[in-house]
C-alpha cells in the first residue's frame, strides 16, 4: 500500500487539468468555428448561404453532360475531362438503370430472379469509380436517389422491385401491381409510399433502407456530393422527408455533414407542392428550381428571381440549384436552343448557385455548344469584381424590349449586361460617373473576347448587341 502512495494526488491533479481544458469553451468554440470555415465540404457559403463553398473557397457551379446516370457512362471518365477543360464543375447523376447497356443494383439467380439481398457489384463499382473520378477532378456531383421513371411503364415492367421480377416480395403481400401503364404524374406505384407515416409496408421499406444505405456507404466519404430525393416527383411530402431526415440522421452518425433537396413535378413554381421544399429549411438544405426552365424568355428571370427574395424575405435564404436546363433544337419540350442558352445564362445572372445543361435531347449536354458556353460564363463570371456580392438589377436598364437585355451589378464597381439576341438598351452608370472604367465584351458562341476599351462614365451609356449572345462587363 504505501508503494503507492502517491497515486491518490496525482490523479487528483490529473483530473484537474483534464476539466480545466474542458471547460475551456473559448478556445474549444474557436477552434471549432475555425474547423467549420476551413472545412473541405461542398456546404453553402458562411456569408453568402445563396451560393455553395467548396475547399473554403465560394464556387458557381456549372455543367452539361450527356447523359444523367454518368456512373452508368462507359467514357465517363472522357466526359468529365472534357467538362473540366470547359471550366464546368458540376453534375446530374440519378442512380438510374433505365438505358441501354446500363447494370441494376441487384444480383441475378441463374433463372433471371433478382435477390434484393445480394447486390450487383459492377452496379456498386461504377459508382464508387464515378465519385473517385469527379472528386479528383473537383466536379460536384448532385446524387438523385430515387429515379422516378424507372418505376412506371415499361421500366417497372424490367426493375428488380418489381415482385414478378424478384424472389423476395410477393405481390399480394407488399400490394406492389406487376404492371403500372401510367405516367409517374398519376402516383399510381405504392412503392413510395411504404413509409411508416403513409402505408407503413415494412417489409418492402427494409429493402429500400438498404438501397439507400448502400448508397451512404460509398458516398459519405466523399466531400463533393449534394443529395436530391427524386426526380419530378409527384408522391406525398412525406416520402421526400422520411428520406431527407434518414440520410442526414446517418451522416450525422457518421460524423459527416450533407445537404438534401427535393425535385417536384409542376413546373410553376408557385404550385404549393415546391412549398415543401422553399418553406422547410429544417428538412432541405437547398432549393432545386429545375422545373423554372420549362418557362420561357422574361417569365423565366422573373420566376427565378421571385424563389430567391422569397427565401431572403423568410429568413431561410440557401442555394438555389438549376440541375436540368432545357432547351435543344427538335428537343422533346419545344424550347429551342436559343431558349435554351438564354435559361443558362438568365438563371446564373438572377442567383442560382449552380446551372447545368440538360441531356440530349431535352437539353444540349455537353455539346460543343455547350462546352463554349460554359467556358464563356466561367470567363465572364471569373473576372467581374465581386459577381457574388452583384445582384440582378433590370432598374439599371432602360429602353429594353422584354427579353431583350439583363443585368447583373455591384453598383458602383461592376456590371454585367446579357443580350440573348442582337438589340440596344441604356445602362445607368450614374454610381461611376467621371469615372474611368473599362468595357469588355464576350461573343459568347463564338468565345471571343472584344478589345478592352477605356471610358469616362457618364450618368448613362447606350449598349448596342450587333449580334445575338454578347455579354457587356464594365468595371472599374
Amino acid at each position: 500500500m504505501k508503494n503507492h502512495w502517491f497515486f491518490g494526488p496525482f490523479l487528483a491533479l490529473l483530473f484537474g487539468l483534464l476539466l480545466l481544458s474542458a471547460c475551456d469553451t473559448d478556445s474549444v468554440g474557436e477552434a471549432s468555428e475555425e474547423s467549420a470555415v476551413l472545412s473541405p465540404s461542398i456546404q453553402p457559403a458562411a456569408d453568402q448561404p445563396q451560393y455553395w463553398q467548396y475547399k473554403g473557397e465560394k464556387v458557381l457551379l456549372l455543367g452539361g453532360s450527356d447523359e444523367d446516370n454518368l456512373f452508368q457512362m462507359p467514357d465517363v471518365a472522357q466526359q468529365l475531362d472534357l467538362l473540366k477543360t470547359a471550366g464546368g464543375n458540376y453534375v446530374r447523376n440519378t442512380m438510374s438503370s433505365r438505358d441501354e447497356g446500363n447494370v441494376w443494383a441487384f444480383a441475378q439467380d441463374s433463372t433471371g430472379q433478382y435477390d434484393l439481398r445480394k447486390w450487383n457489384e459492377a452496379y456498386w463499382q461504377r459508382f464508387e469509380n464515378f465519385l473517385a473520378l469527379t472528386a479528383a477532378r473537383d466536379i460536384i456531383v448532385q446524387i438523385e436517389i430515387w429515379a422516378t421513371f424507372d418505376f412506371y411503364r415499361g421500366e417497372w415492367d424490367k426493375n428488380p422491385f418489381n415482385p414478378k421480377n424478384n424472389r423476395n416480395l410477393n405481390e399480394a403481400r407488399v400490394k406492389l401491381p406487376t404492371s403500372i401503364p401510367t405516367h409517374p404524374i398519376f402516383r399510381d406505384n405504392p412503392f413510395f409510399w411504404s413509409i411508416p407515416s403513409q402505408h407503413n409496408n415494412m417489409h418492402l421499406l427494409q429493402f429500400q433502407q438498404a438501397f439507400v444505405d448502400k448508397i451512404l456507404s460509398i458516398s459519405l466519404p466523399y466531400d463533393h456530393v449534394l443529395y436530391c430525393m427524386d426526380n419530378e416527383t409527384s408522391v406525398t411530402a412525406d416520402w421526400g422527408k422520411f428520406w431527407s431526415d434518414y440520410i442526414h440522421k446517418v451522416a450525422t452518425e457518421k460524423g459527416r455533414q450533407v445537404f438534401t433537396t427535393e425535385m417536384w413535378d409542376p413546373h410553376d413554381l408557385n404550385h404549393i407542392s415546391h412549398r415543401e421544399t422553399f418553406d422547410h429549411p429544417e428538412t432541405y438544405d437547398f432549393v432545386e428550381i429545375s422545373q423554372n426552365n420549362h418557362q420561357k424568355g422574361e417569365a423565366h428571370w422573373l420566376n427565378g428571381l421571385a424563389q430567391i427574395e422569397r427565401l431572403k424575405r423568410s429568413g431561410a435564404l440557401r442555394p438555389v440549384t438549376n440541375v436540368k436546363t432545357y432547351g435543344s433544337t427538335g428537343g422533346r419540350h419545344g424550347h429551342g436552343l436559343q431558349n435554351g442558352v438564354e435559361s443558362f445564362v438568365r438563371s446564373v445572372l438572377f442567383g442560382s448557385s449552380a446551372v447545368r445543361f440538360h441531356r440530349p435531347t431535352s437539353g444540349i449536354g455537353l455539346s460543343d455548344t455547350a462546352q463554349v458556353v460554359i467556358k464563356g460564363i466561367r470567363e465572364v463570371t471569373d473576372q467581374m469584381n465581386g459577381f457574388f456580392a452583384a445582384t440582378p438589377n433590370l432598374a439599371l436598364l432602360s429602353d429594353r424590349s422584354e427579353n431583350e437585355a439583363y443585368c447583373r451589378a455591384l453598383v458602383g464597381q461592376s456590371y454585367l449586361v446579357y443580350f440573348g439576341e442582337a438589340g440596344e438598351a441604356t445602362l445607368d452608370l450614374s454610381a461611376l460617373e467621371g469615372e474611368m472604367i473599362k468595357m469588355e465584351v464576350l461573343e459568347l458562341f463564338s468565345n471571343t473576347w472584344r478589345k478592352v476599351k477605356e471610358i469616362k462614365a457618364n450618368s448613362t451609356l447606350r449598349l448596342t448587341a450587333d449580334q445575338p449572345q454578347l455579354l457587356f462587363l464594365l468595371q472599374k
